[in-house]
């Protein structure tokens, strides 16, 4: 009998051991996020480098300020284009995880639990297993739903279309208890990559019109007319968790998303790049599909508010940008989201 109980123990162990040995699907989403920031932070430093080669030029007296300005224009239009590459490669990357997560391909693996074997000194005589969840923990958060702007502090008879316009975010977050001994308030912030798409009405598309950008009417039918602008964000929220602590063999234990979380906070971060896309049949009729990047008086850096109501992993989430879209335009316009926000542990 103690024979079979140390064989248990051991088999016991090999199995963990085994299991952790698998990469998870937060592993592989926190890996890509993490190419993602690498990818931003070495085109910008390398852009850095760029911008101070020509600011020497200039100090030199070789070149005027205007063509100072043009060749810093020309040289991050060409690093934001090197950064939409290798993003839209580990963005593939991303899509098949998610779908493997969707098609039950990924099984969940709950690393914050931890397993403890003790061995006396009679070998094997005494073990002990314990779960729990670490002050800290990190998710995988997705979320997707419908996006418009808000003019003269109201979305009613909008120029977008409300159901085809739409925002889809993801990133890596991570969720710290603030209270040693009380499961109720936690921290949470991380990483965000944020797309909203604007469809508008009526045939219409974003025109640049000097500092001014303008929504005007097509001469010809659009098919598609969709304006997207994409953003690195860092959110930050103070996130009410009403999970129960549990209590067994006098210990206690905290857990989190296992029951109604309310999220209060905001994000900041910078614009990545705009893209405006135009589908029509031309005049002979063929298909023309129309993408022009630039950015479109778009402001450069956004903040705002927002804000999730959910049961266990799932959420309604609502976002609203305090910066206005564009940057000089006579009437301020800000965007405006609402979906489903799903935070994997």
């Amino acid at each position: 009998m103690r024979n079979f109980k140390i064989y248990l123990v051991v088999l016991v162990c090999l199995f963990v051991n085994q299991i952790r040995a698998q990469e998870t699907f937060e592993e592989r989403a926190k890996d890509i996020a993490s190419k993602i920031e690498d990818v931003v932070k070495e085109e910008k430093k390398e852009l850095k480098v760029e911008v101070e080669a020509v600011n020497e030029q200039l100090a030199l007296g070789k070149l005027t300020n205007e063509e100072a300005d043009e060749k810093k224009k020309v040289l991050a239009e060409a690093r934001a284009k090197t950064i939409e590459e290798k993003v839209a490669k580990m963005e593939e990357e991303l899509q098949v995880l998610v779908q493997e997560k969707v098609d039950g391909k990924i099984k969940n693996v709950d690393t914050s639990k931890t397993i403890t074997i003790h061995f006396s000194k009679d070998y094997f005589s005494h073990k002990k297993c314990s779960d729990g969840e670490k002050r800290t923990t990190s998710q995988f958060v997705f979320a997707l739903g419908v996006n418009n702007l808000v003019t003269d502090k109201q979305v009613a008879n909008s120029d977008f279309k409300y159901w085809r316009s739409h925002f889809y975010e993801w990133g890596l977050t991570y969720n710290t208890r603030i209270l040693k001994d009380d499961n109720l308030l936690h921290f949470k912030y991380g990483m965000s990559l944020m797309y909203n798409n604007l469809r508008s009405t009526d045939d219409r598309y974003f025109v640049k019109n000097g500092g001014q950008t303008d929504l005007v009417t097509s001469t010809v039918h659009l098919d598609e007319s969709r304006f997207r602008n994409v953003y690195i964000m860092v959110p930050l929220h103070l996130e009410f968790d009403f999970t129960k602590k549990e209590i067994r063999d006098d210990a206690t234990y905290f857990r989190t998303h296992k029951s109604m979380r309310v999220g209060l906070g905001g994000y900041a971060g910078f614009r990545v790049k705009s893209k405006q896309i135009l589908g029509f049949d031309d005049a002979s009729g063929n298909d023309v599909d129309q993408k022009t990047k630039g950015n479109y008086n778009v402001n450069d850096f956004n903040y705002g508010l927002s804000t999730y109501v959910g049961y266990k992993e799932t959420s309604i989430y609502l976002k609203y940008d305090l910066q206005p879209l564009f940057e000089n335009n006579t009437v301020d316009q800000n965007n405006i989201s609402l979906g489903l926000r799903f935070d994997f542990n």
